[in-house]
């Protein structure tokens, strides 16, 4: 294949209850159905609480399964539960197996491989990192083993968390170590794909776009197809706006458009409860 083209959407955070974050999704379907890509990867917050909502799950899933072409999906936090850290309190909901298995039963694998267009595309579940899981350590040796075979080809990696904000060795800070993959998972990630030729980083999580290269590698974060946080709840980043991520890869080459499918609207977080924006 001389061309790939991606689709990437995240936090979709669909329930049945939130029926505004379903219309922004049938206008992401209606955008993919126009434009049709070879692939759509929603990479995390599938569902609004996987973890205590089956429901959420399910729902998801049929949405997803309407769309007109294949779809592979990244847990986030809200499916599964959140990442421990060094700095900061237990998160209320930690990553079980039981949670992680839920996930792969509905929605499939929760880290994949595939190769197009000359390229290697991997994807990871970011939020079983630090956790002492089984899974964690067998989906390392399963990295190892794909980035064993990449055999020179560009690498992509795709997952829910950005690695970092800035640079690699931006210290952990109690208030926001959330967002990022925490270390010291965050540390063997950057030396294992260290040794490939890793092109870009695609995640979502953060409900902003944002757009830097450091060190060769393209970081891409994927904006929220659902919603978006006011900034006396989060700090401004990058851009606060709904929308996906479109990319063309071609042999030793890729091309990124940021996008809003037609009629896809700003929800504030607040007006999903019923309240007026802060």
């Amino acid at each position: 294949m001389a061309q790939f083209r991606l689709t990437q959407i995240s936090d979709t955070h669909l329930a049945r209850r939130l029926k505004l974050l379903t219309e922004n999704f049938n206008r992401v379907s209606e955008h993919i159905d126009a434009t049709r890509p070879d692939l759509v990867i929603n990479t995390g917050d599938v569902s609004f609480d996987g973890p205590t909502s089956r429901d959420d799950l399910l729902f998801a899933k049929e949405l997803h399964g309407a769309l007109p072409v294949d779809c592979l999906y990244l847990p986030g936090n809200h499916d599964i539960g959140d990442n421990p850290t060094a700095v900061a309190a237990p998160p209320k909901q930690l990553p079980t197996e039981e949670t992680r298995a839920a996930f792969v039963a509905e929605l499939g694998e929760d880290r994949w491989h595939f190769d197009a267009a000359g390229w290697c595309f991997i994807g990871l579940n970011s939020l079983i990192m630090n956790t002492g899981l089984d899974s964690e350590a067998e989906q390392l040796d399963w990295l190892a083993s794909q980035l064993g075979r990449a055999d020179g080809r560009p690498v992509a990696l795709f997952l829910h968390k950005p690695l970092f904000l800035d640079v690699p060795y931006d210290p952990e800070q109690e208030a926001t170590s959330f967002r990022y993959v925490p270390q010291p998972a965050r540390r063997r990630l950057i030396e294992m794909f260290g040794k490939v030729d890793w092109r870009l980083v695609a995640s979502g999580h953060v409900h902003q776009r944002r757009d830097y290269t450091f060190a060769r590698v393209r970081h891409v974060w994927a904006p929220s197809t659902g919603f978006i946080i006011d900034d006396a709840k989060q700090e401004l980043i990058g851009i606060k706006e709904t929308g996906l991520v479109e990319y063309r890869f071609q042999p030793d080459s890729f091309e990124v458009r940021h996008v809003r499918a037609p009629d896809q609207v700003n929800v504030d977080l607040d007006m999903l409860f019923g309240k007026e924006p802060a």
